[in-house]
């Protein structure tokens, strides 16, 4: 985060003095409007390559590997594990219990055992700690 910043400073002064010279050689009569214009313009278009070359970098994602001990550990049943896994795929107990050939209520309880397990008052808090724990 501090790199970022201190890029951004950077690039905003060099801009700065961009502008300050392009003044200064309007005001002496040294140079053209034009020229200034175009210095200006080719200095943004670089920028605007920088930028946009930082913007599409992929992010350091933590491994895809499912954490299976993790798993255990914290005693979530095969079952339950595919109720999270449809959780994750935002289903609502309806579409997940078509989907597992269920009753709505065995579901509820599922998730109910899964938000005690992961500790966790909401669905999305759950869906929050088990990518953090990389059991999805």
């Amino acid at each position: 985060m501090k790199k970022t910043i201190v890029i951004f400073a950077l690039l905003i002064l060099a801009l700065l003095l961009v502008f300050q010279i392009g003044k200064y050689a309007m005001v002496s009569g040294d140079l053209k409007t034009e020229i200034v214009v175009a210095g200006i313009a080719i200095v943004f278009f670089f920028v605007g390559i920088y930028i946009n070359k930082k913007s599409l970098q992929k992010q350091n994602t933590p491994s895809e590997e499912i954490n299976h001990k993790k798993i255990e550990a914290l005693g979530i049943t095969n079952r339950e594990y595919e109720v999270l896994q449809h959780i994750s795929l935002g289903l609502s107990n309806k579409e997940i219990a078509d989907k597992l050939y269920l009753s709505e209520s065995t579901i509820k309880t599922h998730v109910s055992n899964l938000l005690v397990k992961l500790n966790a008052k909401r669905r999305i808090q759950a869906m929050q700690i088990a990518k953090k724990l990389q059991i999805i």
